[in-house]
């Protein structure tokens, strides 16, 4: 969830909210320029303090063009910080870049390398053509991948449209090249924070394109969406009924399990161990 971290009332709020991630904002959100050194100052604090223990903390610094990345990163380059969401990366060589300087930093603290991961913001049409690179250039850095839709439709000189057919493609690429990488894919913002509806419509298509979690920009939103990104009984169930078919079918010296007509393989297995694994991330966050 994206919070304005000059703002110190919203920085309490998140204090109480159970998003997974929490994204301290000292880019797009945080205005005028003079703001964002109020917003390292919040972020350094609240962390110090220990206010957000327990939690996963990506600050969403400003590009490599902006002038404000270098003081984004040296300051908060600190125990309890996670890592940082990248954002307007237009190819490889930006994450690369961005690595680099997470390295040299880290060796002039006398911190391991890699402490600091990577979330790149995919919101540029370079950046969609460029996925491959992105997911794959700093692979011990990148853990995830996150579509921004508003900055990327305005790259491409399109339209928002209801149905999104606007953003289907880059939502469908954004999530194959995460998974092809071995990395979380992460769904765009639903604009209209109000219309839990049609949120429920998007995380539906969200889900069957593969994607592991949504951004969010308002509480209100983070039920529906823990709700389908989490395993309902009924997949655990199955999941569990695979497992135990394969086993089996396993003890039986046979190949496949068969149940409703339908071959159980590999695949089916896979998708089974794949649900239990993420009931079990979660119960652990718990």
């Amino acid at each position: 969830m994206f919070v304005p971290a000059h703002n110190e009332k919203l920085m309490n709020s998140a204090i109480r909210i159970e998003a997974d991630v929490l994204l301290l904002d000292i880019e797009d959100s945080v205005q005028p320029a003079n703001n964002k050194q109020v917003a390292r100052n919040n972020i350094i604090k609240y962390v110090s303090e220990g206010r957000f223990q327990g939690r996963q903390i990506f600050p969403r610094v400003n590009d490599r063009e902006s002038g404000h990345l270098l003081q984004d990163v040296y300051q908060l380059t600190i125990p309890g910080i996670t890592g940082f969401m990248y954002p307007k990366a237009k190819k490889g060589d930006d994450i690369y870049f961005f690595g680099k300087l997470l390295e040299t930093i880290e060796y002039e603290k006398g911190l391991p390398a890699s402490t600091f991961k990577i979330i790149p913001l995919i919101e540029t049409t370079g950046a969609v053509m460029n996925l491959n690179d992105i997911c794959s250039i700093c692979p011990n850095r990148v853990i995830a991948v996150a579509f921004g839709c508003e900055d990327f439709v305005t790259d491409l000189r399109g339209q928002n449209d209801e149905p999104g057919q606007s953003i289907f493609t880059a939502r469908a690429l954004i999530a194959m090249a995460a998974r092809a990488h071995n990395i979380i894919p992460i769904d765009t913002v639903h604009i209209k924070v109000h219309d839990l509806e049609d949120l429920e419509r998007n995380l539906i298509l969200s889900k069957k394109l593969g994607f592991e979690g949504m951004l969010a920009l308002n509480p209100k939103e983070l039920p529906l969406i823990h709700e389908y990104y989490s395993p309902s009984k009924d997949d655990l169930a199955w999941a569990n009924e695979m497992i135990h078919l394969f086993d089996e079918a396993v003890k039986l010296g046979q190949g496949v399990a068969v149940k409703d007509g339908k071959f159980i393989g590999p695949p089916f297995l896979a998708k089974a161990k794949r649900i239990l694994e993420t009931q079990s991330k979660i119960l652990k966050c718990k």
